[in-house]
Formats: structure tokens, sequence, C-alpha cells
């Protein structure tokens, strides 16, 4: 290298897929603020709908059987998107979220909890499950889990 050159640069902050979620969610906070709370719920619903719309077939199918699993077993949790990814909440807290596997180009989508769910177990329990697709025992484990985080 001469003295013309410059040494490459190296990021180690966040990727363009964490910028652009965190760009997201700024966006999701100002269309609350404008909505008020009774147009939340509403446009949430459809808000979520369209997020998981978006996504390739795979999560897209994951998403959907999850999000009727969520409305049918917690009907109290308001469906809202929360880093541009479908989530539900209870009081305005997220309780539980769905990440799309292309949405961080990880190999496995995941659906997780907040610490507002009532899911503990002893002194050490799981927060997130990785997802590739959903067989009936899975979906019967998913029920019983979104049960449990609103009990």
């Amino acid at each position: 290298m001469n003295d013309t050159e410059k040494p490459a640069k190296t990021y180690d902050g966040f990727t363009v897929e964490e910028r652009a979620a965190m760009k997201e969610r700024g966006q999701e906070l100002k269309a609350a603020t404008r909505r008020g709370s009774r147009g939340a719920k509403a446009d949430g619903e459809s808000d979520v709908l369209e997020k998981i719309a978006e996504m390739p077939e795979s999560d897209r199918a994951i998403a959907e059987r999850l999000h009727a699993i969520i409305r049918a077993s917690a009907p109290e949790l308001t469906p809202k998107t929360w880093y541009g990814m479908p989530a539900y909440a209870k009081d305005g807290k997220v309780v539980c979220f769905f990440q799309s596997s292309h949405k961080f180009k990880t190999r496995y989508s995941t659906f997780g909890f907040n610490d507002v769910a009532n899911i503990d177990d002893g002194t050490m329990w799981p927060t997130a499950f990785a997802l590739t697709t959903l067989t009936a025992a899975d979906e019967e484990r998913i029920t019983e889990l979104v049960k449990k985080a609103v009990s």
C-alpha cells in the first residue's frame, strides 16, 4: 500500500438487515402515534398480515399457521409489527414474535417470547425456538406455550 491509498475499512456495527429493522421500528412507532388507540388494533392485524404476505413461501406458511394458532389460543393478544416482524402484544408490550429466516438471512426462522411472557420454568427456560416447519406436535406445544405466556 502506498501513501495515497487508504486501508479498507471494516465495520463491526449493525448489519444492513439490522439497520433496516431499526428503521422499520421507527416507522411503526410513528404510525402507531398517528393512528391513536382506536385504530391500532385493526391496523395491527392488517400490518401483520401484510408482513406475512411479503415472506418467502416457506416462512409464510409457518407465519400464517402461527398467526392462526396465536389468535385462537390467546385472543387477548393484539397483533402488531415489531422491528418489521409479526408480533403479539398484551397491554402494549410484545409477548411473542415470529422472525422469518429471510429477515436476517439466517438458516432457520424463530418463534420467540419476550420477558413479559409467563413461561418461566425453574431457573432456566428457552425463550426462542428455531422453526424449519411445523408439525402437529409443534403446533400443540406452541398453543400450550402461548396460553401459558398470557396466563
